[in-house]
């Protein structure tokens, strides 16, 4: 979970000084209704100028990059408050009780407080225009290379890179990097449909099967490889409608062929309730084999159009 810095300075020895109110509250900022209308009048115009133009192909990079603006800003706020956060501690470590210092230290909490403020600020509109983008794109927004906190929102729409969660897990840092409730893995490849049909019916089988293990596990929290194509796509954009937090475990390129088996290692470490496996390559069979000597349950549904492959394609279980 997240620590305010407010916690973190309740937590510091801050005998002798005196720590006055943040110079900034949520006042100070866009009121959120009025973020969501201008953000979603800001989208409608801009992609009606796309409709019907040779720029419609390139639509969702632009969106993409709309989102981008909002989270790489709270990125650098989160970057700015980290170093106002590690000067207080390093001014407490050096304290000698002058005036000067006091004034230095309070100078660097006032920094930090308003560094998070506008950060959380920030958060919010990228959460709204994500929003937006799943609406028109019917797929979760999600940064290229790393993680998508949302530290003022309970982690509902949590979507965190893998080395990451394992980095704060290993450091046991309750942070927005590691949401809190149990594990299940969704794994699925790339597939190619006849019909628009059988896609839908595709998509609508992973979702219903989501929905399924979301019944049993109320605190889930999926982890999947992240790709934006193919099946992980699909769940992940189930899990940014359930408001279920996401930990993404992104292929290391630099293990070439092993890359996957990593990726599998790393995910089954989490010890899941489920593995949720859809049809896919050689890497994902490796994972239910794994999981399954591991005596952890296996929901299969690699059988046609993602249906158990012991059940009829048009049956259920």
């Amino acid at each position: 979970m997240h620590t305010s810095f407010a916690d973190q300075l309740a937590g510091l020895d801050l005998a002798g000084f005196s720590i006055g109110p943040a110079p900034v509250s949520s006042t100070d900022f866009p009121e959120r209704e009025a973020v969501v209308q201008t953000l979603d009048a800001i989208w409608s115009d801009l992609f009606a100028l796309f409709a019907g133009t040779a720029l419609e192909a390139d639509a969702e990079d632009l969106g993409w990059a709309f989102v981008n603006l909002f989270h790489r800003s709270a990125a650098r706020k989160a970057t700015a408050l980290d170093r106002a956060t590690d000067e207080v501690r390093a001014l407490l470590a050096t304290a000698d009780g002058s005036e000067v210092h006091t004034h230095e230290l309070e100078t660097q909490i006032e920094r930090a407080q308003c560094a998070e403020s506008a950060m959380l600020a920030l958060e919010e509109m990228r959460e709204v225009a994500a929003a937006l983008y799943l609406n028109e794109f019917g797929s979760s927004w999600k940064p290229v290379s790393s993680s998508r906190f949302n530290h003022g929102a309970m982690l509902t729409s949590a979507l965190v890179e893998g080395r990451d969660f394992l980095r704060a897990r290993a450091e046991a840092k309750r942070r927005a990097a590691m949401p809190e409730g149990t594990p299940v893995i969704f794994a699925g490849g790339r597939t190619r449909h006849a019909t628009d049909e059988e896609a839908l019916t595709f998509a609508n089988n992973i979702w219903a099967t989501l929905d399924k293990v979301h019944d049993r596990v109320p605190d889930m929290v999926l982890v999947h490889g992240g790709d934006t194509k193919g099946a992980d796509r699909l769940a992940s954009s189930w899990a940014e409608r359930r408001e279920v937090p996401q930990v993404t475990f992104s292929l290391d390129m630099r293990l070439g062929a092993r890359a996957g088996f990593k990726r599998n290692e790393r995910m089954l470490s989490l010890d899941p309730r489920y593995v949720v496996a859809f049809p896919g390559n050689g890497v994902l069979e490796r994972l239910v084999i794994e999981a399954k000597a591991r005596r952890i349950t296996v929901v299969d549904r690699r059988g046609p159009l993602g249906t158990s492959p012991k059940a009829p394609a048009n049956g259920s279980e």
